[in-house]
């Protein structure tokens, strides 16, 4: 490591700061956003929703238990963030798992790591101010240079990401033991966790890229759909909108993340830009249904807005307590329901495992 700082990052409203560069030495622009959660860095960047996101953990001491072959989000065992931010990169690694070091990782990937940042400050400045587009570059770049590149990429209103992450052929999990029921699901950005889910409760779950017309999953008369989280913004989703809408009222649904946004934007609702979207595993959730609150993963930067659901007939059946903003709703003449925050969530908390539950139930009595 050099003397002093080598890497720079620049937010578009012209704030820089000055740390260390780790994996892949080059210049990158994205999204910077922030998230809470304590372990679970691989999950992360491999999550195919953090695409074109520069993520800055907020836990200051990162790397610690390395990373392994077996904690990987995507379907083509890539990292999709665009770039890692973290207070303290750990030099060392210890745990019986791992396989190489999260520098290392990274480098391979060719994706850029960003350490020795006051994170509390960046964290804070998006807190205070909104979502930032940035730039990853070395510490020699000029800055004006740099502002202009992230002041072009914009942000991520408007941009459709899930043609670039998801899977580019169909491919089935097969449920563990017996097969109790078949499901046809879109891969908008799926997370395998959720397949995985699937599968232990006997569901074997056949998944299709985003772009498949409905009508090539109704042939093959499943017992259910399944909608998946994915990147981007939901309104910019048009393909997928119409492709919900054919599969609604047929068989049982079940939506998660962007699946759940496309599932309102299916029955006419709205979606709306958060100020700093929710990404972490610690935010509270209250089932409106049973009035229990679980602690949920999240990681999503819109969101559905109520009244227009509740225009389209559907019941809103959580909510978050941190901004009260929608977290679920259900249709029932349609036979569907969706969560914003996730379920399946590796490495945890496991909280709203009964999801699943609720869904199998759905098949059982279709």
């Amino acid at each position: 490591m050099s003397s002093g700082p080598d890497t720079i990052l620049v937010l578009a409203d012209g704030r820089t700061f000055r740390g260390f560069g780790f994996g892949a030495r080059k210049t990158v622009v994205g999204e910077v956003i922030f998230n809470t959660a304590i372990t679970g860095y691989q999950e992360i960047l491999t999550d195919p929703s953090y695409c074109g996101q520069m993520v800055c953990m907020t836990q200051p001491h990162i790397g610690v238990y390395g990373v392994n072959d077996e904690d990987i989000e995507s379907h083509d065992r890539q990292i999709h963030a665009a770039a890692l931010i973290v207070r303290d990169l750990s030099p060392i690694h210890s745990n019986r798992r791992a396989t190489q070091t999260l520098a290392s990782y990274l480098e391979a990937a060719n994706i850029a790591g960003l350490s020795g940042i006051d994170t509390r400050a960046l964290t804070r400045h998006i807190r205070d101010r909104g979502s930032v587009a940035g730039a990853i570059a070395p510490g020699n770049s000029n800055v004006g240079e740099l502002l202009e590149q992230v002041r072009a990429w914009g942000s991520m209103e408007g941009r459709e990401l899930v043609s670039s992450v998801s899977c580019c052929d169909s491919y089935t999990i097969p449920a563990d033991g017996e097969e109790r029921f078949r499901v046809c699901a879109y891969d908008f950005g799926a997370k395998q966790n959720i397949f995985r889910s699937l599968a232990a409760r006997g569901v074997s779950v056949q998944v299709f890229p985003a772009g498949t017309p409905a009508e090539e999953l109704l042939k093959l008369d499943p017992d259910g759909f399944f909608l998946s989280n994915g990147p981007g913004d939901p309104a910019a989703c048009t393909h997928a909108v119409e492709q919900v809408r054919h599969l609604m009222g047929r068989k049982p649904l079940m939506g998660i993340c962007l699946g759940h946004q496309l599932l309102a934007l299916a029955i006419g609702a709205r979606t709306y830009k958060l100020p700093f979207g929710h990404h972490g595993a610690n935010h509270p959730v209250q089932d409106l249904v049973t009035r229990r609150i679980e602690i949920t993963s999240q990681n999503h930067g819109f969101a559905v807005d109520p009244d227009s659901l509740e225009e389209r007939g559907a019941v809103i059946t959580h909510l978050n307590l941190n901004d009260h903003s929608v977290e679920g709703f259900s249709l029932e003449a349609q036979k569907a329901f969706s969560v914003q925050y996730h379920p399946e969530a590796a490495p945890g908390p496991h909280d709203a495992g009964y999801l699943f539950d609720r869904f199998v139930e759905s098949l059982e009595s279709r």
